[in-house]
C-alpha cells in the first residue's frame, strides 16, 4: 500500500455483513483490520463497537458487495491431497517413544530437543497456513497438544532447558515466543495438578494466544529498535484481533477468552478492557504469567535477555500486583528459584546446571556437576544443601558461554581418543585373524608332541578345575 494515497474514512454504521471490499480496511495508516476481498462479519462489527471504535480507514476508493474482488461464481480448485500438517511432528513424537537412550543424559537432552524442534515447526506450520487459507485443523491441534501434554510430563526437566539464545537464531520470534510460552504454561499446569482435559485447552489457547500478531504489519513485532507510543498502541490490539479470528473460526469460548485477556492485568491496568481479577479467565492469568516470563528471559532483536534467574525475581516481586499469585508461586515450584537451565557456581568450588526442582523447596534444586561423572559415565547429579554444599551464584551469560565451550572441547577430545583406541583394537584383531588364516593353512608336517607341565603350571591347573588360568586380581587394590 503505497503512502501517498488518499486514505478513506469510513464510519463503522455503514458496515454490513458479508460485504466484501477490494481495498484493505484499515483502523489507521498502518493497522490492517480487514485484507481486501474478506467478508466483513457480524462478529468483528460488534467487536469494533465494543472497544470503542467509531470509524476506520480504506486505502482509496471502495467497492461494496456483489461479486466484486471475490468472484463467487468460479469454479472451486480441485484439494490437492496433502500430508496433514502435523505427520512430521507425529513420527518424531513415534521415533522418540522407540530410542534408547538408556543413563546418557546428552543423548536424552539431544532426543527432546529433536522433538522440541518439530513442535516449533508445526507451530510455524499452522500459522503458516492460517494465513494462507483462513484455517486451522481444530481436532489435529488438540490432539497435537494431547501428546505435547504427555511428552512434557515425561520429559520436563530435559525441554525446560532448551536454550533460548541457541534456539532464536534464524527463527521468527514470534514462533519461538509462541512455543517457549506453552511448554511454561503446560508445566505450571502440571504445578496446578490441572486434569488433562483442561491442559489440553490451555495448551491450544496458548499456541494461538498471538495470532492476531498475523494482522499487524511484520514490521510492528520484528522491528530491532524499541516501539514508539503509537506502534504499542497498534500492537496492543493483537488480542481483539485474534479473539476475532478465534471466534470466527468456532473455537470454545474458553480458548477465545484466553485469547482475549491474556494481557489483563490483577490491578486493573491491562487490555483491552481493564478487568480486575475475578475477572479474568483462568487460561490468561496462566499464560500471562509464562509469556511475561518467556519475554523477560528471551533474547529480541532490540534488548538482550535477563538471566532466568533475574527474570524469575521480577516475577516473583509481581510489583502493584499485577498476576495472579497463586500462577506465580506455580511458576516458582516449576523452575526452581533457580530455574532448570541455569549454570551455577557452588560452595565446594564446582560448576554445575540446575536439572531439576526439589518439590519441597524451591531454593534447594537438583544440579548437575559438569565436570565429574560416576562409574558408568554419567555425569554426577546432587541436592543442593545436602553435605553443606550451597548454591554461591549464578554463572553469567559469558562464563557460560566459555564453560560450554571448554566441556565441548572436552569431550571431542575424550570421542576422539576412544575413536583412537577402537580404530587400534579393530587393527589388531584384524592382524591376528590374518595371522591364525595364515596357520591354519600350513599343513601339519610334525605330530604334536605332549607339552611339558611345569611346576607352575601344575599349580595353575590344580587351582583351575576348568583348565583356565587363575589370576589373583587382589594386585589391583
Amino acid at each position: 500500500m503505497g503512502n501517498n494515497r488518499k486514505m478513506e474514512t469510513i464510519n463503522i454504521g455503514a458496515l454490513r455483513q458479508g460485504i466484501t471490499y477490494t481495498s484493505d480496511l484499515m483502523i489507521d495508516n498502518a493497522f490492517l483490520l480487514l485484507p481486501k476481498t474478506a467478508e466483513m462479519t457480524e462478529d468483528l462489527i460488534k467487536a469494533l463497537r465494543q472497544w470503542g471504535f467509531e470509524d476506520i480507514l480504506v486505502d482509496g476508493s471502495i467497492s461494496l458487495g456483489g461479486g466484486i474482488g471475490v468472484n463467487k461464481e468460479e469454479e472451486p480448485e480441485e484439494e490437492v491431497p496433502k500430508d496433514k500438517i502435523g505427520d512430521n511432528l507425529k513420527k518424531a513424537i513415534e521415533d522418540s517413544k522407540n530410542t534408547a537412550v538408556g543413563n546418557s543424559d546428552q543423548a536424552r537432552m539431544e532426543l527432546v530437543h529433536s522433538v522440541y524442534e518439530e513442535y516449533v515447526n508445526y507451530i510455524e506450520s499452522v500459522f503458516t497456513h492460517y494465513a494462507t487459507h483462513k484455517e486451522i485443523d481444530q481436532e489435529e491441534l488438540s490432539d497435537t497438544v494431547k501428546e505435547l501434554c504427555i511428552f512434557i510430563k515425561e520429559h520436563r526437566r530435559y525441554i525446560l532447558r532448551v536454550n533460548a539464545t541457541i534456539e532464536s537464531q534464524n527463527r521468527n520470534f514470534l514462533i519461538i515466543h509462541t512455543m517457549r510460552t506453552t511448554v511454561l504454561c503446560l508445566a505450571i499446569a502440571l504445578q496446578l495438578h490441572l486434569p488433562l482435559s483442561k491442559m489440553i485447552e490451555l495448551g491450544v489457547t496458548s499456541i494461538l494466544h498471538e495470532i492476531g500478531m498475523l494482522r499487524l504489519p511484520p514490521q510492528l513485532y520484528m522491528t530491532s529498535k524499541k516501539l514508539s507510543v503509537r506502534e504499542k498502541a497498534q500492537i496492543s490490539k493483537h488480542t481483539l484481533l485474534g479473539y476475532t479470528i478465534i471466534k470466527d473460526l468456532n473455537f470454545g469460548l474458553s480458548i477465545q477468552l484466553g485469547v482475549l485477556e491474556h494481557h489483563e492485568k490483577e490491578n486493573g491496568t491491562g487490555y483491552p478492557r481493564r478487568l480486575t481479577g475475578d475477572k479474568i479467565s483462568s487460561n490468561a492469568k496462566i499464560i500471562a504469567v509464562a509469556c511475561t516470563y518467556e519475554a523477560i528471559s528471551s533474547p529480541r532483536s532490540y534488548k538482550d535477555e535477563k538471566s532466568t534467574f533475574d527474570a524469575l525475581l521480577e516475577m516473583l516481586q509481581n510489583k502493584e500486583h499485577v498476576y495472579d499469585g497463586s500462577v506465580i508461586k506455580a511458576l516458582l515450584y516449576t523452575v526452581s528459584l533457580y530455574p532448570i537451565g541455569t549454570f551455577v557456581y557452588l560452595s565446594n568450588r564446582k560448576v554445575a546446571e540446575v536439572i531439576d526442582t526439589n518439590p519441597d523447596n524451591p531454593k534447594t534444586p537438583i544440579v548437575q556437576l559438569l565436570t565429574e561423572t560416576n562409574a558408568d559415565g554419567s555425569l554426577k547429579k546432587i541436592q543442593i544443601g545436602e553435605n553443606n554444599i550451597n548454591i554461591l551464584r549464578i554463572l553469567t551469560k559469558q562464563e557460560k558461554e566459555d564453560i560450554i565451550k571448554i566441556i565441548r572441547e572436552k569431550y571431542k577430545s575424550i570421542e576422539k581418543a576412544q575413536a583412537e583406541v577402537q580404530a587400534a583394537q579393530e587393527s589388531e584383531e584384524k592382524v591376528e585373524t590374518q595371522v591364525d588364516a595364515q596357520s591354519k593353512a600350513q599343513p601339519q608336517t610334525q605330530p604334536k608332541s605332549a607339552p611339558v607341565e611345569t611346576p607352575a603350571q601344575n599349580k595353575s591347573s590344580a587351582n583351575s578345575p576348568d583348565g583356565t588360568e587363575e589370576v589373583d586380581i587382589s594386585i589391583f587394590g
